[in-house]
């Protein structure tokens, strides 16, 4: 009888152990292609309430006839929502 029970490990575990060690790399720490992506994310947690805030910023001046009052407005706090938010996700575990 073969088994981790007699010290010998058996060739599934000795996968899974290679497999652990694989998955550690250097440091255990996250890829380079984990860290690209959350760039991504955070990046588009900022554009998108900014675009959002252009698009209705504008439509509200063309409908009032406000000139770029609402525009402007919504635009900046777009940004200022964008920010925080990307702001309160890296904080986040």
């Amino acid at each position: 009888m073969s088994g981790d029970w007699q010290g010998r490990p058996d060739g599934l575990a000795e996968a899974a152990r290679r497999r652990r060690e694989r998955a550690r790399g250097s440091g255990g720490g996250p890829s380079l292609g984990r860290h690209l992506a959350q760039i991504g994310v955070l990046g588009w947690t900022i554009v998108t309430p900014l675009l959002l805030g252009a698009f209705i910023g504008r439509w509200l001046d063309r409908a009032l006839g406000t000139g770029v009052f609402w525009a402007a407005t919504l635009l900046f706090l777009g940004l200022a929502l964008g920010c925080w938010s990307a702001w309160k996700r890296m904080q986040s575990p």
